[in-house]
């Protein structure tokens, strides 16, 4: 089957269609992270995570500015998304858990079950996200989670708890912030998003050997980045001008 035939095509439809295989690419790059995982050498899955995640970034900005979709209204780039989206939150961050063993056997293989379960069914809720751009129930960032389990040498009880708790929010109309799109508190959240993002890569760079104090920096934002969403869904009026 042609995808289009070349001497008919505008440059604008194979200039929209390269942002798509800009986007499959993260497919690639989660192939990496497997290859990697599998072979235990997971700070280089991470930096093949984090690569998937930047092209995950850059892609939606660059398909607005060229029109994807008006420009090739038969590809779905939405679904090319959460296709990948899928592989880098879910699957990959589920494979690494169980292949660290970090919950020990057979819980493991039971926590890993558990996220790709729990979160394909999330990926069928249409009503995901607010009004506000919060996501309504955990929105199955394993991706962050997992990392901050390998981040700070997790006991097997810390993460069956995390990991069992974040499986039950997924079916709870708790709300969790988007760090970008939702605009209350947007400079603080991103602030520390940004901060723990950074103590994430010093953490990679160090080999997940860090001070103790870049440690307890990095679970303190971890874990406002995790409540602020339902903090702002029981208080309203926070952050509102």
């Amino acid at each position: 089957m042609k995808i289009f035939n070349y001497k008919r095509v505008p440059y604008a439809e194979i200039r929209a269609f390269s942002v798509h295989i800009l986007t499959a690419s993260g497919s690639f790059l989660a192939f990496l992270g497997v290859v990697a995982a599998a072979e235990h050498r997971f700070v280089d899955m991470f930096w093949w995570l984090g690569l998937a995640l930047l092209v995950d970034g850059i892609d939606g900005p660059i398909a607005r500015k060229v029109r994807v979709k008006e420009v090739l209204p038969n590809w779905s780039g939405d679904t090319l998304d959460n296709i990948i989206d899928y592989v880098t939150y879910v699957l990959l961050p589920a494979f690494a858990l169980y292949e660290k063993g970090m919950i020990g056997e057979p819980w493991s293989f039971v926590a890993a079950g558990m996220i790709v379960v729990s979160s394909a069914i999330y990926y069928a809720d249409m009503g995901m996200k607010t009004e506000e751009y919060f996501f309504s129930g955990f929105p199955v960032v394993w991706n962050m989670i997992v990392f901050t389990l390998f981040v700070i040498d997790a006991s097997a009880t810390t993460a069956m708890v995390l990991v069992g708790v974040s499986v039950v929010l997924t079916f709870l109309p708790i709300n969790f912030l988007h760090p970008v799109r939702v605009k209350r508190l947007r400079p603080l959240n991103l602030g520390i998003f940004l901060l723990w993002s950074a103590l994430g890569i010093y953490s990679l760079l160090m080999y997940f050997v860090m001070p103790q104090w870049a440690v307890i920096l990095f679970i303190v934002s971890g874990i406002y980045l995790y409540c602020i969403g339902a903090v702002l869904q029981f208080f309203p009026s926070l952050g509102r001008q």
